[in-house]
Parts: structure tokens; sequence; C-alpha cells
């Protein structure tokens, strides 16, 4: 196999996980994409740039989770407009799929926020999920596939690339031009037919090798003190104990972040992959009220409307966005939570979902959490259609009662 160029391991060294498990060469390709800044306009950002290993694979930039929560890309001065959420134990997500429940549609699976990745294209959601960023003009902002596919080809780990997936996978016509093409964002590139399909076709089997380490010991360890009591190994403190049962009882927090085995009998993954609207206001900080003051986030809605299969049923999923996995929730010293990145605390959010019903409407619109906070008002729901009334809003919660809920969930962030 090819080596590694010497700044591929140095950056690695920085960035790669701790106490790394032994990976298959799959995973291995997979770490390497995930980790390689190259693979992006401007040669500043990989995956792990937004998923970091030391925040339990979510954003740990301090300056960012204290304010907009939504990450810069490659592109100096441009902003998603969501908080990007943690990679680790996303893997298990089923393609996105739905049901009947209460004579609506139960929407269930895929990746990102809203679901948009739905795994349809290379039947793993978090593959199909792996390949958005690189074409995002907000994130990595490379103007085609074949720019992706030609950095990785001619990189470092194009032996890697070979090994794994066959010796005529690199083996693709590209006009003499391409580089040059894709070091400006919204060039306009031209393929023949049967370059084409080889470029789909490569750039299917780097998603494919992102989520191979995405679904690795190396990102989902499973080796948190929860995973540790209920092993026997150690005992939890009569907090986190009394934590755990109200997670499970008074709290129904367990009926969206289940505690069972997930769909392949793994260990909890703390979470079903339904779509729910909790109410959360909207966050001052994010930029993009800068240029957009009234936009709102419709979340699951926003993918459904694309879709003429469901975009009848759009109106019945606004607001709505992906129940997250908890594990790793308090991991990193830098944090916020939500789509939006509003709450910066979990006790803010459990005070949320304590009294986010009781306490009485805030006079503004756009009020921070610690204003919120301090003065006993929420604001407004950023969408307040289809906002769950019935498992959180006035949970009746004791101040004691919230802080076991907390120490609870700082006992799900792997060692």
């Amino acid at each position: 196999m090819k080596a590694m160029s010497s700044a591929y391991f140095v950056f690695c060294a920085l960035a790669a996980p701790a106490g790394a498990q032994s990976l298959t060469p799959l995973e291995t390709l997979g770490r390497a994409l995930f980790f390689d800044t190259e693979l992006s306009l401007n040669g500043n950002q990989a995956c792990a740039s937004c998923h970091s290993p030391d925040a339990g694979f979510a954003a740990d930039l301090a300056t960012i989770n204290a304010a907009g929560s939504v990450m810069e890309g490659s592109v100096a001065g441009l902003f998603g407009n969501r908080k990007p959420p943690s990679a680790a134990y996303a893997s298990p997500a089923p393609v996105f799929h739905h049901t009947a429940e209460d004579g609506g549609f139960l929407f269930v699976g895929g990746a990102f926020l809203d679901g948009r990745a739905t795994g349809a294209t290379l039947g793993n959601p978090t593959a199909d999920q792996a390949l958005g960023p690189f074409l995002n003009p907000v994130e990595m902002a490379l103007p085609h596939a074949a720019c992706v596919v030609q950095k990785v080809c001619n990189g470092s780990y194009s032996a890697e690339m070979a090994a794994v997936w066959g010796a005529e996978i690199c083996n693709i016509d590209l006009p003499d031009s391409l580089a040059a093409q894709c070091s400006g964002s919204g060039a306009h590139i031209e393929l023949s037919d049967a370059s084409t399909a080889k470029v789909e076709a490569a750039f299917g089997r780097i998603g494919l090798s992102i989520s191979a380490y995405e679904s690795s010991p190396d990102v989902n360890r499973y080796s948190s003190k929860y995973d540790r009591y209920l092993a026997g190994a150690v005992t939890f403190s009569p907090q986190e104990a009394a934590g755990l049962a109200l997670f499970e009882g008074k709290a129904e927090c367990s009926a969206c972040h289940i505690t069972g085995p997930g769909p392949n009998a793994e260990p909890a993954l703390f979470t079903d992959f339904t779509y729910d609207n909790l109410g959360v206001p909207r966050n001052p900080a994010s930029p993009v009220y800068l240029n957009a003051p009234e936009w709102v986030d419709i979340g699951l809605a926003g993918f459904l409307l694309t879709d003429t299969l469901f975009d009848e049923v759009a109106n019945g999923q606004m607001g709505k966005f992906k129940v997250p996995t908890l594990r790793n929730v308090a991991a990193g010293e830098s944090r916020s939570y939500m789509h939006n990145g509003y709450f910066k605390t979990l006790e803010g959010v459990v005070r949320f979902y304590n009294t986010r019903d009781v306490w009485p409407a805030c006079n503004e619109a756009l009020v921070a959490e610690t204003q919120a906070l301090a003065r006993h008002c929420w604001p407004e729901a950023e969408v307040s259609l289809n906002v769950n009334t019935a498992e959180l809003g006035d949970l009746k919660l004791t101040a004691d009662e919230e802080a076991a809920i907390v120490a609870f969930l700082s006992a799900l962030s792997d060692q």
C-alpha cells in the first residue's frame, strides 16, 4: 500500500481519537477521508472540523457554540444554518421511511437533522450524508463530485482506494483542466457520460468508506459509565441512579431516547430515529438572521416539500427535527444543543423540558438562553405547529430532579 504523506500523519495524530481501535482496511480508508482537510475548496476543512472526537464527534469550537453554533465553511464568511449534529452513533439509523401513527405519518430514519440523506442512493443514510458537505457551498464547497474523486484518487491514499474498492475505481478519464476548474466555487464542469458514471461510482465509494469509519469502534465506543454500569463494572452515584429512574419514568425522556437495544441489537442508542418539534426558540446569535431576519427553519417539512410523494403531508411535519442520540451529550469542553444551538447547557435543556409550558412567554421573540433562565420566561417556538405537548413542557420536576437527570446524562459520554 502506498505510504501516506507525513503531513497527513501529523494531522491525524492531532485529530484522530485517542486510543484508536483496530480498524479494517475499509474503516482505515474512511478515517483518512474523514480527517483530510484537502477535500475542501481551500484545503482548510475536513469532516472532523465539524465533528471532533474531542466533543463526541460534534462541533467543539467554544466561540461558535457560545453564539450562533453554526460552523463557518471552507469559504471565509459563509456559514451553515444548523448546528452540526454528532457523527457518533448515527450509523445504525435505518433508511428513511414512514409508518402510520394516530391517523398520520411517523417518519423514521435517514440522516441530517431533516432526514434528507435518506439512504436511497447508497442503501445507507450515513453514506448518503457523508457526501453532502463536500459539495455544499457553505461547507467544504467543492463544485463537483469529480473534484472530490480527483483529490482522493490523486492523493496520498489512492492505493488504499484501489486495495479496498478494486484497481479500476480510479481509472477515470478526467479533463486536464479539472484541477484548475475545481479551485473555484461554482465552476461548470462537463464530463463524458462514461466519466460521469465512473465519477458517481467512485464518489459513492467515498461515502461508503466514511460511513464505515463512522460505524467503527473508533467512533461508536460504547464505553461510557452507563455501559460499564450495565456490565456491573461500576455503580452509579445516588444522584445518577435517581436520574436514570426519572429518565425512564417521570421525565418521559425514554419515550424518544429509548434505553432498549438498537435496531441491530446494539446497546442503547438513546434515540428512536423519529422526528419531533420540541418548541425550541430561535437562536438570536445565529448568523442566518443577519441577511434573513425572518427566516424560519421548518426542519423535516422542508425536505418533504421537495418530494412529490410527501409534499401534501409536509404541514404536519413543520418544525420537526430528528431525535438525536444522547450518547456523548456532555462530551468535550464546549457544546450547544438543539438544531440551532439555542441551549448552551444541559441544565438549560432540562429546565426547558420541565417548564416550557409553565413559564410565561418572553416579551421578545429573540431571547438568549441565559436571559430566559434569568427572567423565568421562554421565547415563542421557532415553529408553533406540531409542538409536542404530550411528553414535555410541564413535567413537574423539582430542582433536585432536574439536577439528577443532568448527572445521568453526563454518564453517557464515552471514556
